[in-house]
């Protein structure tokens, strides 16, 4: 039985959960891989699991596979306009931006709101005044649109196009939660939004609660999935009540998306882990892609049941293959 000191510190990342087109699922496991990656070596480093967080999340958004940074989906109007949120676990201190277009790394930007202002969330051109007197570089809007992203936004312009529905085709919203060898907690998550939403549609993810919610006494979660379900259940949070109730990291979080399934007919997923190092990645959707780095090994996999191993040196570990390692979801 390993002790609490052995298991930590541990970062656990998602790319978005929905269906992904099998021609950029290698792209999208390849990506949370790389992301774990990184936050982990902040870890291994001494570094906090808010700069792992961050770390893994920035990673996310720089990777045009991902709809957060420069893979964003588009509005109505063919813009993005991106969400993020980030929270720390210590102080129960968070910050978020929403409606952002201009910034490649929205989740750095949400952190400065957290660190450097009395409030928990800014939005639109506000939050862009922010990021200018902080020093933030600005981007133009069209280096964040892909011709992938773009191609969707013209697609669902269609009369009888449904854009949630079209959305599985999308890798979806980012996020990352961790515990860093002080026993602190953390958690970012990062978005475009929803695909042809409506101008200044503002979805579950600079949500607190929602988009994520991180306590030291409890644990912490990051969700992805359809933003207006997320935000009836409070996902984020939910799940922690269900941990505070005695549940298993593993147990609340298949409790939090069953209920938002069957109670508002939502599909998503989460990262969730507890102050122990104990976590999961668990989703109602078809894939989520997602990664672990903890104890020098890596995590992954993207289908429900799945689970890879390698060792974080690079080669794969003595035995190591893809288990089942839950029962999906009902």
């Amino acid at each position: 039985m390993l002790k609490v000191n052995d298991m930590l510190p541990i970062v656990v990342v998602h790319g978005g959960a929905g269906h992904i087109p099998k021609h950029r699922s290698e792209m999208s496991t390849a990506g949370v891989c790389s992301a774990a990656r990184a936050g982990y070596t902040i870890l291994r480093g001494g570094g906090s699991s808010m700069d792992a967080v961050v770390e893994a999340v920035s990673s996310l958004e720089n990777n045009p596979c991902f709809n957060a940074g420069c893979g964003s989906v588009l509005n109505i109007k063919g813009e993005v306009a991106m969400d993020a949120i980030v929270m720390d676990g210590l102080t129960l201190g968070s910050g978020a931006v929403s409606a952002v277009c201009n910034i490649a790394n929205p989740i750095q930007l949400a952190r400065l709101v957290m660190d450097k202002t009395s409030h928990s969330c800014l939005t639109a051109e506000g939050a862009s005044q922010f990021a200018r007197s902080m020093g933030v570089p600005e981007v133009s809007p069209e280096s964040l649109i892909t011709e992938y992203s773009h191609m969707l936004w013209a697609k669902n312009l269609a009369p009888h196009a449904n854009p949630v529905e079209s959305q599985m085709g999308k890798m979806g919203t980012v996020g990352a939660v961790a515990v860093d060898s002080e026993g602190n907690i953390a958690c970012a998550t990062s978005t475009g939004g929803m695909l042809n939403k409506m101008e200044g549609r503002v979805g579950d993810t600079p949500c607190i609660g929602s988009g994520g919610y991180a306590d030291n006494q409890v644990g912490a979660v990051s969700t992805t999935g359809h933003g207006e379900a997320i935000m009836k259940v409070t996902l984020a949070r939910l799940i922690l009540f269900h941990m505070e109730q005695g549940q298993s990291v593993e147990a609340a979080s298949d409790l939090g998306l069953a209920y938002m399934k069957s109670r508002v007919s939502g599909l998503g997923g989460v990262v969730s882990v507890d102050p122990q190092g104990r976590w999961a990645a668990r989703f109602s959707s078809l894939q989520m892609s997602w990664a672990a780095a903890q104890t020098e090994t890596l995590h992954y996999g993207l289908y429900v049941g799945e689970h890879f191993t390698q060792s974080l040196g690079g080669g794969p570990l003595t035995g190591s293959t893809a288990h089942l390692a839950s029962k999906p979801l009902g």
